[in-house]
């Protein structure tokens, strides 16, 4: 199977991971970053190496370096349309690409309000240049205060119609609770967003638990340990909760010891409805035709198994009605399920 060729969707990738290295050094010779003056040098600061730790000590370190670069709408803009054309050459049709905006923000202490629409345009221009549909997540951190996430969730639902459709919450889920985003969450919710939900990747099943009855999430992001509790796989059958598994920075980040022990066929066994997504391409140093590789060469999934998991996520998109139906139609024709 040519995997590259394959049509894709990713419900689940960063922007603040998706920096080209040559871009990097293109922002810091313009704005004078310190950082090392070659490729090689700085992609040791800002993508996991082989001999490194594999653990989220060390995966969240590389968001330290990649945080510097946001120096300019300029710059913003250019980051947000290679990531866009990165997913559009890697066969992406249906890309949902989350961003922070505290983080993005707080380089230059541009307003928030500022950096959202600066993302907004830079998407709607990109995705037509590339032909790739793209929405946009806002994402907030359980370890910031919740002022701030009250101020994104509320610009972000003040901007459903230019393309940005959902909330996130990410962030230590092993040393931040929930509890404190309830009411912003239900809120926004009410206000149309859609909610996303990082859980059960650093902590465990009852994080996953707490993202659906607590958040009411639709969607979890990674959620790999949910296997650690029956009644939990219970209720996400129940709600019919989308999984965004993200197999090689589960790995990376320490969350699974080994790429062979990953639970992700143990998760499909067990009725959870799966999806795969890159979660940081450039800090994995993966596309998403790597990761369909991946599961298919390495954890042994079936090329049927994996077209209907691609079919799953457009089935999971974050778009109105008619839309989602146009997308699962297309997709269907072209894997011929």
């Amino acid at each position: 199977m040519d995997y590259q060729k394959l049509p894709k969707v990713d419900l689940h990738r960063h922007l603040e991971g998706s920096l080209r290295l040559a871009t990097m050094l293109d922002i810091a010779r313009t704005h004078g970053i310190t950082v090392p003056i070659n490729i090689t040098r700085l992609s040791h600061f800002v993508q996991m190496q082989n001999g490194e730790p594999f653990t989220y000590e060390n995966f969240l370190a590389k968001f330290t370096t990649l945080r510097m670069f946001y120096r300019s709408p300029e710059v913003i803009h250019r980051v947000t349309r290679e990531a866009i054309e990165d997913a559009a050459k890697d066969n992406v049709r249906y890309l949902e690409l989350r961003f922070t905006p505290v983080a993005l923000s707080r380089a230059e202490r541009f307003p928030l309000d500022e950096v959202i629409d600066w993302v907004c345009e830079s998407v709607q221009q990109a995705a037509k240049e590339f032909r790739i549909m793209v929405r946009l997540l806002a994402s907030v951190n359980r370890h910031e205060s919740t002022e701030l996430a009250e101020q994104v969730a509320w610009l972000a639902a003040n901007r459903i119609g230019k393309g940005l459709v959902g909330l996130d919450l990410a962030g230590n889920e092993a040393g931040f609770s929930i509890q404190p985003f309830t009411g912003i969450f239900r809120e926004a919710q009410q206000a149309g967003l859609r909610i996303t939900v990082h859980a059960g990747e650093w902590a465990g099943a009852a994080s996953v638990r707490s993202a659906l009855e607590v958040l009411n999430a639709e969607r979890i992001g990674h959620g790999v340990r949910i296997l650690e509790d029956e009644a939990a796989v219970t209720l996400a059958r129940e709600r019919g909760a989308t999984f965004e598994v993200c197999v090689t920075s589960n790995y990376q980040s320490g969350v699974v010891p080994s790429l062979e022990a990953h639970p992700l066929l143990e998760m499909i066994e067990s009725g959870l409805n799966v999806t795969l997504a890159t979660d940081d391409p450039n800090i994995s140093q993966i596309t998403l035709g790597d990761e369909y590789r991946q599961v298919c060469e390495d954890l042994g999934m079936t090329r049927q198994a994996l077209k209907e998991r691609v079919l799953a996520a457009a089935k999971a998109a974050f778009l109105p009605d008619q839309e989602r139906e146009i997308l699962v139609s297309q997709l269907k024709k072209e894997l011929k399920l």
